[in-house]
């Protein structure tokens, strides 16, 4: 096990000394490329915007510059050979930015934050970037007119912000969609889906933001690479506050994502680390909007179907129509490549966690109408799964769950708490996320209905 520091440098010339702790690992990110460019998407993401008339702060800048050291962590940093357990890794991370004393006042915000979303442990501090590099966000120019952009939404290529994206549309409204560009197969759905969205809602303003990121193996020395990537969201929601940093008067970055993923209750007793996400959870988005206000911006992040089940945001869809043809485009599964070794190409497996929400929301939603997508496994009741396989897996965990609900009802305002703490939110709305677990683990089980398993 090593500890690691990760040092943000500007340009060659950054040659600031940090003393390192006992048993610490430094490496260094470079954030420059040429004479003045940042580096990793940053650069490209600050000229993209300005096409698109938008101009980010510099705090704005700095938060994506975090967001750079958290990524290089946490998909370079093995859990497996860096962590005493197996999977929590101690982290330091020393970030250059354009005001340190406000960034260090919400620092243990951040600490926080990313403690509950990776489960590692995380420290943070800030200096103070070169005196060359005051300034690397573009100049607002006085203009009479703003950018065209009313809305800001997190856009996957899934379901969810299919149907967040639809909404938005429907109701009017010109959103920025924000995206990041991850494997093939995510950002081939994300491409498709906006582009038939820009044909059918043709003449409308509406744009996107993508971001490319990624580090090579090796980046970290003596480090395989880590894929459990506990910490992507902090990335995306970071691209989608450096974006609307750069909007006119207050922005709301939305978070398309149904209140029983958002939650995200464990199945089983066992189901940790990977298997328990935390990326939309209440919890860490309660402390984006702490670390946002101290940071000074007038900005908030929201999940406006925080209340509803997948089902329910399919059925409820403003166009329903338009869902039915682009459901097959969008992305859902844990892995869409892993059937290539069937000979398959990229397509929904069918049976992990994800697929199993997705299919039990289109049946319920679409209803009359059949779920369009293809599934490696098709049907789930032609034969008993294997529980010891990755077929049989989830499904069992979800039976074990669904059943643990069906004889305890009363267990849901107890569960709904075990992936974290929910002081943030209102008896009512505790309450409210209660009945969205109880009906999402109702709708899954509408699904599994005569599906067999079996253990290995």
């Amino acid at each position: 096990m090593r500890r690691h520091v990760i040092i943000g440098r500007y340009g060659p010339g950054d040659r600031s000394r940090f003393p390192l702790g006992d048993g610490e690992v430094e490496t260094r990110l470079d954030l420059v490329v040429g004479e003045r460019t940042l580096d990793h998407g940053i650069g490209r993401a600050i000229g993209d915007l300005s096409r698109l008339s938008v101009h980010p702060s510099e705090i704005g800048v700095d938060i994506l510059v975090l967001a750079a050291h958290v990524h290089a962590a946490d998909t370079r940093i093995s859990r497996a050979s860096e962590s005493q357990d197996g999977w929590t890794r101690e982290i330091r991370l020393i970030v250059p930015v354009s005001d340190p004393d406000r960034w260090t006042a919400v620092a243990p915000t951040f600490v926080r934050m990313l403690n509950f979303l990776t489960g590692d442990r995380w420290s943070i501090a800030f200096r103070a970037r070169p005196r060359r590099f005051v300034r690397v966000a573009p100049e607002r120019p006085a203009r009479l007119i703003g950018p065209p952009f009313d809305d800001l939404a997190l856009f996957s290529g899934g379901l969810d912000s299919l149907i967040g994206a639809i909404d938005a549309l429907e109701n009017g409204r010109t959103p920025l969609l924000i995206s990041h560009a991850g494997e093939g197969a995510t950002s081939d759905a994300q491409s498709t889906i906006f582009d038939t969205l820009k044909t059918h809602y043709r003449g409308r303003a509406f744009d996107r933001l993508r971001l490319w990121m990624a580090y090579p193996d090796g980046f970290v020395r003596g480090s395989g690479g880590e894929n459990t990537t506990r910490g992507r969201s902090f990335l995306f929601f970071a691209l989608g506050v450096f974006a609307g940093s750069g909007l006119e008067g207050a922005f709301t970055l939305k978070v398309p994502e149904n209140g029983l993923i958002a939650v995200n209750v464990p199945l089983d007793p066992l189901r940790l680390g990977a298997l328990s996400t935390r990326t939309t959870h209440p919890f860490y988005i309660a402390r984006w909007n702490d670390a946002l206000h101290g940071l000074g911006l007038n900005g908030r992040i929201e999940n406006s179907y925080w209340d509803r089940t997948k089902g329910e945001m399919v059925a409820a869809c403003t166009n329903g129509a338009l869902l039915r043809r682009l459901v097959p485009s969008s992305l859902s599964c844990a892995a869409p490549t892993k059937g290539r070794w069937q000979g398959l190409g990229t397509q929904h497996c069918g049976y992990c966690l994800p697929c199993l929400i997705r299919r039990a929301a289109l049946v319920a939603g679409l209803r009359p109408d059949p779920d369009p997508t293809v599934y490696t496994v098709d049907d789930l009741t032609a034969r008993a799964l294997d529980t010891r396989q990755s077929e049989g897996v989830q499904i069992r965990s979800f039976q074990l769950a669904i059943e643990r609900l069906r004889a305890r009802p009363a267990l849901a305002p107890i569960l709904i708490h075990k992936p974290g703490p929910l002081f943030d939110e209102s008896p009512a709305r505790q309450a409210a996320l209660a009945g969205v677990y109880r009906r999402g683990l109702e709708e899954v089980g509408a699904l599994l209905a005569g599906v067999r398993t079996r253990p290995g």
